[in-house]
C-alpha cells in the first residue's frame, strides 16, 4: 500500500466526484466573464502574489477560472477535450486520486509564485493552462494507443501525441532563456511566466508519477465493484437509521421521541436491551424503568 492508498482510506470520502465538470464549468464563467469584463480577472482574480500577501487570499483559488483562449471556437474545442481526458483520468485512477493530482498542481502554481516574488520581488501571473495540458501526458501512459482524429481527419496515438505535447512544453520552458522572448523589456515577464508554469506541472507530474509509479489504474471490473459498494455504503446507513430523514439522530424505543421534540433530553444506550436501543432521559426515567 503507497502514500496514495493511505490518504485515500483516510480522506476518500471529501473527494469531490465528477471533477473535471465543475472545472470546465468554471473556464466557462471564465470565458463570459473576460468578455464582459475584459479586466476584472487580471485586477481581482488572478494569481497575483503581492495582493494575496496583502489578504487576498481568495485569489489562490479564482485565479484558475482564466480560459484556455479568447476564441469560441477554441475554447468549446479545448473543454471538450480537457472534460474527455479528466473524465477518463478520473473513472481510471478513481476521484481521489485525480483529485489530489489537480489539486496538488494548483497548489505548486501558488507556491511556485509567491516565492519567486518573495525572492525577486517580481510577480507572475499564472494560469493552470500548462496544468490542463499535463493531464494528457497521465492520459497517454495509461492509455497509449487509443486515437486521436487531427484536424479531425488524421489519426495518431495518444503517446505520440505526448511527445509533441512534450516538446511544447520545452519550448515554453526554453523561451524565458531567449533574449528576444524573455528578455524583452515588454513581454518578457509573459514568457518567464509560462516557463514557470510549464515547469511547475511538469514537476507535479514527475513527482506524483515516480512517488505513484506502482499504483496501477482502475480496471472496469475494479470501478464497478467500487461504485456498487459505495451504493451499498449509502443503503445501508440510510436502514440504519430511517428516522434520520427529519434531521434527527437519536430516538427512545420507549416514547419515541428525538432530540428534535425537545432538545433537553439525554439519550444513552440500555445495557440490557437490545444494543441499538436508544433510551431517553427527562422527566420521565426512561433509564430507571429499563433498569429494573
Amino acid at each position: 500500500m503507497n502514500w496514495l492508498d493511505k490518504l485515500e482510506r483516510k480522506f476518500g470520502r471529501y473527494a469531490i466526484d465528477n471533477l473535471m465538470l465543475y472545472i470546465v464549468i468554471l473556464y466557462g464563467f471564465g470565458f463570459i466573464l473576460d468578455m464582459v469584463n475584459p479586466t476584472f480577472y487580471s485586477t481581482w482574480l488572478s494569481l497575483d502574489a503581492p495582493a494575496i500577501l496583502h489578504g487576498q487570499v481568495w485569489r489562490v483559488i479564482t485565479f484558475i477560472i482564466d480560459p484556455p483562449s479568447t476564441s469560441l471556437i477554441w475554447v468549446a474545442f479545448a473543454l471538450m477535450l480537457y472534460y474527455f481526458i479528466g473524465k477518463q483520468l478520473e473513472a481510471a485512477w478513481g476521484a481521489f486520486r485525480f483529485n489530489v493530482y489537480f489539486f496538488a498542481g494548483v497548489l505548486f502554481h501558488v507556491i511556485a509564485a509567491i516565492l519567486v516574488y518573495l525572492i525577486t520581488g517580481i510577480s507572475m501571473h499564472l494560469d493552470t493552462a500548462y496544468l490542463n495540458m499535463s493531464l494528457f501526458f497521465v492520459f497517454a501512459f495509461l492509455y497509449p494507443d487509443v486515437q486521436f482524429l487531427v484536424w479531425f481527419v488524421i489519426p495518431v496515438k495518444a503517446k505520440w501525441l505526448a511527445w509533441l505535447d512534450g516538446a511544447f512544453f520545452l519550448y515554453g520552458i526554453a523561451q524565458a532563456f531567449i533574449p528576444s522572448y524573455g528578455g524583452n523589456a515588454v513581454y518578457g515577464i509573459y514568457y518567464k511566466a509560462n516557463a514557470l508554469a510549464a515547469f511547475v506541472s511538469i514537476l507535479n507530474f514527475l513527482l506524483f508519477f515516480l512517488s505513484s509509479r506502482k499504483t496501477r489504474a482502475y480496471s472496469p471490473k475494479q470501478m464497478k465493484r467500487k461504485r456498487d459498494f459505495q451504493k451499498n455504503v449509502r443503503q445501508a446507513r440510510s436502514t440504519q437509521n430511517p428516522y434520520a430523514t427529519g434531521g434527527a439522530k437519536h430516538r427512545c424505543a420507549v416514547c419515541g421521541r428525538t432530540e428534535l421534540d425537545d432538545p433537553n433530553l439525554e439519550f444513552r444506550y440500555c445495557s440490557k436491551c437490545h444494543a441499538t436501543m436508544n433510551i431517553a432521559r427527562s422527566i420521565c426515567s426512561h433509564i430507571y424503568m429499563f433498569s429494573k
